[in-house]
């Protein structure tokens, strides 16, 4: 178990989170400039021949750091969205949910070569739609298969009590091993999970041992 798990349950998220997403924005813009600058200096100075050339390597650059906006972008909408309060009818049950978004991710385990395992049963259900949970749930996992050693191994245990629903991840490696250029992402994508949880009434500790990924809390309903 996590000696000292922290939550992003608790407290504002937005200024860190939005700066984090702000900045890494600047990035693919500034490159976007940076390549359409460089394709019109080229058609001035180039011959047709190599001005053409030119244009579409810049073309095809400027493409590839437009994907990178739109992607920043759609991570700030899904963080904004998530606190937003679905329909009261909405209801998503928690343990299909996670069986087929565990299907869905097996395949990157696999090619990983990350043993995916799913143990135990509940019938907690979540005021959310299952698509936001489907988000939630797939923020969750997917850094921690990443997180792992090939040959590695994440343990998925839900199991359920009188106060309500428990859903652990676990791993050979926590979320604490996560580094690299993909990092900030990875933590902007559990801070939606955790938002999208705690708007749906769960709580969501994320722990920073050596292996304990998450523990998901879902109390009982009355």
């Amino acid at each position: 178990m996590s000696t000292n798990p922290h939550s992003f349950s608790k407290g504002p998220l937005s200024p860190d989170v939005l700066g984090e997403l702000l900045h890494l924005l600047s990035q693919p813009l500034t490159s976007l400039r940076c390549s359409l600058e460089l394709s019109l200096e080229h058609s001035l100075a180039l011959s047709i021949e190599e001005a053409a050339t030119q244009r579409q390597e810049s073309v095809a650059a400027a493409l590839q750091q437009t994907e990178k906006v739109i992607g920043m972008i759609q991570l700030m909408r899904e963080y904004f969205d998530a606190e937003q309060p679905g329909p009261i009818a909405f209801s998503a049950a928690l343990e299909p949910t996670m069986r087929s978004v565990v299907e869905e991710l097996s395949s990157i385990a696999a090619v990983r070569g990350v043993r995916l395992l799913l143990v135990g049963r509940c019938t907690a259900t979540l005021c959310v739609a299952e698509s936001r949970l489907r988000l939630a749930l797939q923020y969750l996992i997917a850094p921690l298969i990443e997180a792992q050693p090939a040959g590695g191994k994440v343990m998925l245990l839900l199991g359920e009590g009188p106060a309500g629903t428990v859903l652990r991840g676990e791993g050979e490696r926590g979320f604490r091993e996560l580094s690299g250029t993909r990092s900030t992402l990875r933590r902007v994508r559990l801070a939606i999970a955790s938002r999208v949880l705690r708007t749906a009434g769960a709580s969501l500790v994320l722990g920073d041992s050596d292996s304990t990924g998450f523990v998901l809390c879902v109390p009982r309903r009355n």
